[in-house]
C-alpha cells in the first residue's frame, strides 16, 4: 500500500496559479461534489480569496487512478506563497518527497520562486517544473524554459506545459507525480511513533487540531502520545484525513498525512515543526528542522474608542489561537490610551492581522509605526533587546546599537537596474552582486536593514519597476548603526505615539515630514504652537501652527496710531502669557490621520 502513496506540495511565487491548479486537481479526480465546488476551494478566508494569496496552508488526500489502472493515494499539501510564511513552507516541504514548481508563463521565474526551490533542494525533494498559464497571449514558454536551465539548473525537457484555468496538462502532472516522486521510505521494523506537525489550527469545541505527516509507527484513537519539545503527554481523541474536509479514520500509519486531535486546549503546547511520539517508548531525537517562530516586526495596535480595549484583547486572543506566530501584550500610551504591543512575521502578516481584526471582530483600530528588535549594548557591558522606542535607554549609557539586516534577492527586467540600485542606496543598503539571468532580466542580491524593508520598500520597488520587480529576503546578521530615538514635541510636550527610531542621517528628513503632516492636521489655537522633531535634546526639524488672531483694532476707526499700537502690544503680551500656561490637546483623529498617511 505504501508504494501507492505520494506526498507532494506546490511551490510558486505569489499569483502564479497555485490555488487554481489545486482546484483543477480536485475537479479532475472528482474529490469534491460539483455542487459544492467554488474557486480557490482550499482558501478558507475571504481575505485569501480577495487578495489571491494563500495565508494558511491546507492539505488534502486525492485518490487517482493512473493510466496503468492502479489506484494511488496522493497527499497534496498546499503552501503559503509569501516570504513572511517561509517557515511554514519549509515545514510543509519537510512532510513531502516531491514538489511541483509552478512558473507563470507570462512572468517567468521570480525571486520567491528561487527561494522556494532552494528550500525544496535543501529537503532533498524531487522537483517537477510546471509552466502554467500557457493560454495567455503574453505567455513566453521559451523564456521560461531558458530561465529554468539558467537560474534553477533544471533541464527544460522535464517541464510540463499546463493551463490551470482551462485544465490543460492536469493528467500529465498526475502521471509525472507517480513516475518521478518516490513513495515514502518506511522502516517496517520501527514501531516508534514519529509524526511531524507541519501545521495546526484551533477549534472552539475540539481544541488544537494538528496536521501531521506520519514518518514511522501507527497512531490509533486512544493512543497516548508525547509532544517532543514541550514534553506534554496526551490521549488521542480523534484522527483522520482531509478529503478535502476532515474525515475521521481508525488509524494513521507510516507515510500517511492527516490530522490528530489530542486533549490539547492551548496552542502554546503544540508548535509547528514539533514531533509527536509514543508516551512510554519515545523517539531518541526529534525530526529535524524544528525552531521557535520569532516575530520580526512589532507595532502597537489601539482601539479608536478606548471603551473597546477589553474587546480588542479578547479578539487578539482568539486570533492567536489560530496563528501561533502572532504575539501580543498590553501596553498604554499617553496619547492613544490602552492598547497592545504586537509582534508579526513581517509587514504582510501585520496587514492580515489588522484586516482580520476589522472584518472578523468588527474592531475599529489604529496601528503605530512598525518597528523591529534592536540590540542595544550599554557601557556597563549589559545588552538590551528593544522593540518599543519608548523603552530606549539614555544615550549617555549606550556603547553601541546593532540593527537586524536582511539578505534580499531582487529580480527585475534589466531596464530598471539603475533605479533599483538608487532605491537600495536610499534605504541604506549595499548591493553585493548582480547577475544577468537572461537577455531581459537581472537578479540582484543586496544587504538591507530590516527596518527599511518593513516600511515602504516593496511598494517603491513595484512602482519603479512598473510592477515587474519581485523581492525575497531572509534574516541576516545584526550590524552596528548610528541609530537615534526621535521624539515629536507639540508645544514642548513629547507625544509618545509618534516616537520612532531612525538613522541619524535620516532624522531631519523624517522629522520634517512628520512635523509638516501634524501642522496640516492640528487645529489652530489662540497662541502659536511649535511642532518640533527632537533627537537627544537637539531640534532637527520644526514647524509652527499659526495662532488664531482676533482683530483688536477693529474699534479704532480714527485717532492717533499710538492707540492701535497700544492695543496690539497688549494683545502680544496676552498671547505670550497664554503660550506659557496654555495646553495643546491633540484630537484623536489627528493621530489617526498622521499614522494612516504614514502607513499608506
Amino acid at each position: 500500500m505504501n508504494n501507492n502513496i505520494r506526498n507532494f506540495s506546490i511551490i510558486a511565487h505569489i499569483d502564479h496559479g497555485k490555488s487554481t491548479l489545486a482546484d483543477r486537481f480536485l475537479q479532475f479526480t472528482k474529490s469534491i461534489d460539483e455542487r459544492k465546488f467554488q474557486d480557490q476551494l482550499l482558501d478558507d478566508m475571504d481575505l485569501e480569496r480577495e487578495r489571491g494569496i494563500t495565508i494558511k496552508s491546507h492539505p488534502v488526500v486525492i485518490s487517482y487512478k493512473a493510466k496503468s489502472g492502479e489506484e494511488y493515494s496522493l497527499n497534496f499539501i498546499d503552501t503559503p506563497g509569501h516570504v513572511d510564511f517561509s517557515y511554514e513552507v519549509s515545514r510543509s516541504l519537510a512532510a513531502c518527497e516531491g514538489a511541483l514548481l509552478l512558473i507563470d508563463a507570462s512572468q517567468g521565474v521570480q525571486a520567491q520562486t528561487v527561494a522556494n526551490v532552494n528550500l525544496a533542494i535543501k529537503g532533498n525533494l524531487t522537483i517537477i517544473p510546471v509552466i502554467n498559464k500557457i493560454d495567455l497571449p503574453a505567455a513566453d514558454i521559451d523564456l521560461c524554459t531558458e530561465q529554468l536551465e539558467e537560474i534553477l539548473a533544471i533541464p527544460a525537457e522535464e517541464a510540463i506545459l499546463a493551463s490551470a484555468k482551462e485544465g490543460t496538462g492536469v493528467e500529465e502532472i498526475f502521471e509525472a507525480i507517480i513516475s518521478r516522486i518516490s513513495p515514502p521510505s518506511i522502516n517496517e521494523d520501527d514501531s516508534t511513533i514519529k509524526a511531524l506537525i507541519f501545521d495546526s489550527v484551533y477549534d472552539a469545541y475540539k481544541g488544537v487540531i494538528n496536521y501531521v505527516r506520519i514518518v514511522s509507527g501507527v497512531i490509533n484513537r486512544s493512543t497516548m502520545i508525547r509532544y517532543f519539545s514541550s514534553n506534554i503527554i496526551s490521549e488521542v481523541k480523534e484522527i483522520g484525513i482531509f478529503s478535502p474536509h476532515m474525515i475521521p479514520v481508525d488509524q494513521l500509519s507510516a507515510g500517511m498525512v492527516g490530522y490528530v486531535i489530542a486533549n490539547i486546549k492551548s496552542p502554546e503546547d503544540s508548535k509547528i515543526g514539533d514531533t509527536i511520539t509514543n508516551e512510554k517508548n519515545p523517539c531518541v531525537e526529534a525530526l529535524p528542522g524544528f525552531k521557535e517562530i520569532q516575530p520580526m516586526v512589532f507595532s502597537g495596535i489601539y482601539p479608536i474608542d478606548t471603551a473597546d480595549y477589553e474587546m480588542l484583547k479578547q479578539s487578539m486572543a482568539k486570533l492567536r489561537l489560530n496563528d501561533a506566530a502572532f504575539i501580543f501584550q498590553p501596553e498604554t500610551s499617553a496619547a492613544l490610551g490602552f492598547g497592545c504591543r504586537c509582534g508579526f512575521l513581517g509587514l504582510l502578516h501585520m496587514e492580515i492581522i489588522q484586516e482580520r481584526l476589522r472584518r472578523e471582530y468588527n474592531m475599529d483600530i489604529i496601528a503605530t509605526y512598525p518597528s523591529v528588535i534592536y540590540h542595544v549594548y550599554l557601557k556597563d557591558g549589559s545588552k538590551l533587546e528593544i522593540d518599543n522606542p519608548l523603552h530606549w535607554p539614555d544615550p549617555t549609557l549606550v556603547d553601541r546599537i546593532e540593527e537586524p539586516m536582511v539578505n534580499s534577492s531582487i529580480m527585475s527586467p534589466i531596464d530598471y537596474i539603475g533605479p533599483i540600485m538608487n532605491l537600495v542606496m536610499e534605504k541604506r543598503g549595499l548591493s553585493t552582486e548582480t547577475n544577468t539571468v537572461d537577455q531581459h532580466h537581472v537578479m540582484m542580491t543586496a544587504e538591507l536593514p530590516l527596518h527599511e524593508i518593513v516600511i515602504d520598500f516593496h511598494d517603491k520597488l513595484k512602482t519603479i519597476t512598473r510592477g515587474y520587480g519581485s523581492m525575497d529576503y531572509e534574516p541576516g546578521e545584526y550590524r552596528a548603526a548610528t541609530l537615534v530615538k526621535m521624539e515629536i514635541k507639540v508645544n514642548n510636550e513629547p507625544v509618545d505615539a509618534f516616537t520612532t527610531i531612525v538613522h541619524r542621517e535620516h532624522a531631519h528628513s523624517r522629522g520634517k515630514l512628520l512635523a509638516q503632516k501634524l501642522k496640516d492636521i492640528l487645529p489652530s489655537h489662540l497662541f502659536q504652537v511649535a511642532i518640533q522633531a527632537v533627537v537627544g535634546g537637539a531640534i532637527v526639524a520644526r514647524e509652527t501652527v499659526r495662532a488664531l488672531r482676533k482683530d483688536v483694532t477693529a474699534k479704532c476707526y480714527g485717532g492717533d496710531i499710538t492707540r492701535k499700537r497700544k492695543l496690539l502690544e497688549k494683545q502680544k503680551e496676552g498671547k505670550k502669557k497664554m503660550k506659557q500656561i496654555g495646553k495643546v490637546s491633540i484630537p484623536q483623529d489627528a493621530f489617526i490621520k498622521v499614522l494612516k498617511t504614514n502607513q499608506n
